[in-house]
């Protein structure tokens, strides 16, 4: 099957290289939502909402688009199949939304996701943003059209799409910070490569061979990185869309202030999320310059509190051990609030069915001060105790996660001349992470 997916007619090396998993999307995409409305259609008994039929019609023609375009990627022309696909699926989500409303495409939503990916990976940044537009569009159209058929209220319809616009568009970001990444690095790359060819001409087909293999090796590493973290962050991202979107149906459902409260403050805590994403994202991929300064460990630590038990969830229980006396330290504020977030993340993954979060804070000596970060969850083995501060190693499934939390966290840490590392004495059950940082050097005012 793999021997059959390579299309050497393809010249350009990049695109030949992109055809193999494009066609499994491509397939994917023309055969398994035909299975799936074969299913809605003679599998179940919910009952036949308004604007479906254009959906089921907008769906049969992109699943029909996906196997022309294999079609032409079978006999070379890998871009005009890509940029066809792009363009008509625009044409037909707008017409789609427009015709049929929000509610008849709710299950499409990680499909669109997968066109802002194929869009930004295997054309460029301005095919990602033309989706992202026409993706927008496409909502606030569905929006209109539900008002129009007194679906919902104009000012529920609206900010439904407001809602999935602004997640589409964190989506997005991403993406392009992913994509422009890459593109910088194998331009970078191409220039080294480039230098070494004049330097070395009297033996420029030795070292042109070399440097082809280990361009060849570079790419295919830097894709199945990126390919690994764009399937974490489609997934985290996914799951962020869901709630945001539950959170935001119970607000426009509730009955009562309180009950529109609390679902509001889910969906705070569900972009709070988000952003603690972008966040460690650009930081990898930018190196983001701290503007450190000093500040009381101690008293962050229990403002950002309500913040971590968001995140651990309301099953895990959160102890904070602080000193009564003030902590002070030179650090980022927010890059150490990411660090605290990054670690009370993968504590919440450890414990799924609930359990204990502490987080123990004392002064070592006049120069240090220590944080000891806790959980009693399923611990960490014995043999990948040396490899969870690599970058992109993760020991969750595949599509979970990025595998960069840890790894962020001891760069921002050693990067304010502290450590991050992992308790050895903690072992079996459980994980404890040992924080040192240097004091501040200084008393703060009361109201700090």
């Amino acid at each position: 099957m793999r021997h059959w997916l390579q299309v050497p007619a393809i010249a350009d090396p990049v695109d030949r290289r992109n055809a193999p998993m494009l066609q499994v999307i491509l397939l994917a995409l023309g055969t398994l939502p035909p299975a799936l409305w074969l299913y809605r259609i003679l599998g179940t008994d919910i009952a036949w909402r308004p604007g479906e039929t254009v959906s089921l019609s907008a769906s049969l023609l992109i699943s029909g688009i996906a196997l022309w375009s294999v079609v032409l990627i079978r006999r070379g022309r890998f871009q005009w199949a890509i940029r066809q696909l792009m363009t008509l699926v625009a044409v037909i989500l707008v017409g789609s939304y427009a015709l049929s409303g929000l509610g008849a495409h709710m299950f499409e939503m990680p499909v669109q996701v997968l066109w802002l990916f194929v869009a930004g990976m295997m054309i460029g940044r301005k095919a990602l943003w033309a989706m992202y537009g026409a993706i927008a569009l496409a909502l606030m159209l569905g929006a209109g059209a539900d008002v129009r058929n007194d679906v919902m209220e104009a000012s529920h319809a609206f900010g439904d799409a407001v809602i999935r616009c602004v997640m589409f568009l964190l989506i997005a970001l991403v993406i392009d910070r992913s994509v422009a990444a890459l593109r910088e690095s194998l331009k970078e790359a191409l220039a080294h490569g480039a230098g070494l060819e004049q330097a070395n001409i009297r033996l420029r087909d030795e070292i042109g061979a070399r440097e082809r293999a280990q361009a060849q090796l570079l790419h295919a590493q830097k894709m199945e990185a990126v390919g690994r973290m764009a399937s974490g962050l489609a997934h985290d991202f996914g799951h962020l869309l869901t709630l945001v979107n539950g959170y935001a149906a119970n607000a426009l459902e509730a009955d009562s202030a309180g009950e529109r409260a609390a679902a509001l403050d889910g969906v705070r805590s569900a972009t709070a999320r988000a952003s603690a994403q972008v966040r460690k994202l650009l930081h990898f991929g930018r190196r983001d310059i701290a503007f450190a300064e000093t500040f009381d460990a101690a008293g962050t630590l229990r403002e950002i509190e309500p913040m971590l038990r968001q995140t651990l969830g309301a099953a895990i229980r959160v102890d904070l051990q602080l000193p009564d006396s003030q902590a002070p330290i030179r650090f980022d504020r927010e890059q150490f609030v990411l660090v605290m977030l990054n670690l009370a993340a993968n504590a919440a993954d450890a414990m799924p069915d609930g359990g204990r979060f502490s987080v123990a804070a004392r002064v070592v000596d006049a120069a240090t001060l220590e944080i000891l970060v806790g959980d009693d969850g399923s611990g960490i083995p014995e043999p990948l105790r040396e490899r969870i501060f690599e970058p992109f190693f993760s020991t969750k499934p595949a599509e979970h996660g990025t595998g960069l939390g840890l790894a962020v966290g001891r760069d921002l840490v050693e990067a304010a001349g502290g450590s991050l590392t992992l308790d050895p004495a903690a072992r079996g059950a459980g994980a404890v992470f040992r924080i040192r940082l240097p004091m501040g050097g200084r008393e703060l005012p009361p109201h700090t």
